[in-house]
């Protein structure tokens, strides 16, 4: 997007960026950080931004080079030799607190260096880009969409194209559609991990989840409550007809620390490891349980804000604890499911 730049003995610079489209809402965003980022440049004296207009030979050359060559668009991230790390955030019912543990799980993955992307997959729901601080939209490229990046992660939203206030009323078919597009038109670029924001339940995003990402893995988040733990076992159970692994349970609402320094288990205890345990049974392997969320207003402030508590307040309970949880699944390789070992058979 840069079309020149030159810079006078005066220490004038002049540079020109070639906006996508003229509309582009992210003229005064670019504008305003190229100056901030060359008036910090020693020696720079004056600062002159000026912005011109792609033309279509050069978006399709962006484009082109966006793809890596690729004439087609397809979903990078059921390709063999994908390297990202899938993990599909899921939970059996609502309020459990699964976008919160999403947003800052992701959040936390990119101050450790890992280049993260949320996928905002709750079409009916969404809250992502809320909770990320995400202001501003998509910038399309023709058929591309660049997302938007917030505290270092790339998001996606179905809110980002719905006015506020409105309903996206859809049946299962466009919300397959949805999903697909998100994954195949967006310019994720080469992710270390993606998040998937799962609406509740083991509905039809859940099932296309299994279908379009055969290499993800699902992480249920529940609260202790017996009544909660129950329902979000079906949500893990899921992977034994889809072929996705569970990575494990997050125990969200855990206790609340009193003032004496004492726990308060409001929503009752053992939920969390009720459910590792009955989905180690019922998939027959291991499911971890990761981590225990306490109640933290915190958690709740640094949500409404868009601050994520991993960032606001990382030293709180609940921010050291997703950090922790975030810094485990961090750690962990991509799978060998569905990848080429370079094994040949001399026949």
């Amino acid at each position: 997007m840069v079309q020149s730049l030159d810079c006078d003995s005066s220490g004038a610079v002049r540079v020109t960026i070639l906006l996508t489209v003229a509309a582009c809402p992210l003229r005064g965003k670019l504008e305003h950080d190229v100056t901030q980022a060359l008036q910090a440049v020693d020696g720079v004296t004056q600062v002159q931004v000026t912005m011109g207009v792609m033309t279509d030979e050069q978006r399709t050359a962006l484009r082109a080079k966006l793809r890596g060559g690729a004439a087609e668009r397809g979903n990078p991230f059921s390709r063999p030799e994908s390297l990202t790390r899938v993990y599909a955030i899921a939970s059996g019912k609502g309020g459990v607190g699964k976008s919160s543990v999403t947003a800052n799980l992701a959040v936390a993955m990119a101050r450790e260096g890992l280049k993260t992307g949320v996928l905002d997959a709750d079409v009916y729901g969404f809250s992502i880009p809320r909770m990320l601080g995400v202001d501003y939209p998509p910038t399309q490229v023709d058929d591309m969409i660049m997302p938007p990046e917030a505290h270092g992660v790339k998001v996606i939203s179905m809110g980002m194209f719905v006015p506020g206030g409105q309903p996206v009323v859809w049946r299962g078919p466009m919300l397959h559609r949805a999903l697909q597009q998100f994954l195949a038109d967006v310019f994720w670029g080469d992710l270390d991990v993606l998040l998937l924001d799962l609406p509740p339940g083991t509905g039809d995003v859940a099932i296309s989840v299994g279908q379009l990402l055969p290499g993800s893995q699902i992480v249920v988040v529940t609260t202790p409550q017996a009544a909660a733990a129950e329902v979000a076992q079906r949500a893990g159970a899921i992977g034994a007809q889809t072929h996705q692994p569970v990575a494990g349970v997050i125990e969200n609402m855990s206790w609340l620390t009193l003032p004496d320094g004492s726990r308060s288990e409001i929503f009752g205890s053992g939920g969390g490891q009720a459910v590792a345990s009955a989905l180690s049974t019922t998939l027959g392997t291991p499911v971890p349980l990761l981590g225990q969320i306490p109640l933290d207003t915190a958690l709740r402030a640094g949500g409404d804000a868009g601050t994520p508590v991993v960032l606001s307040d990382p030293h709180s309970p609940a921010g050291a604890e997703l950090t922790r949880i975030a810094t485990e699944l961090a750690a962990r390789t991509r799978g060998l499911a569905g990848r080429k070992l370079g094994v040949t058979v001399n026949r």
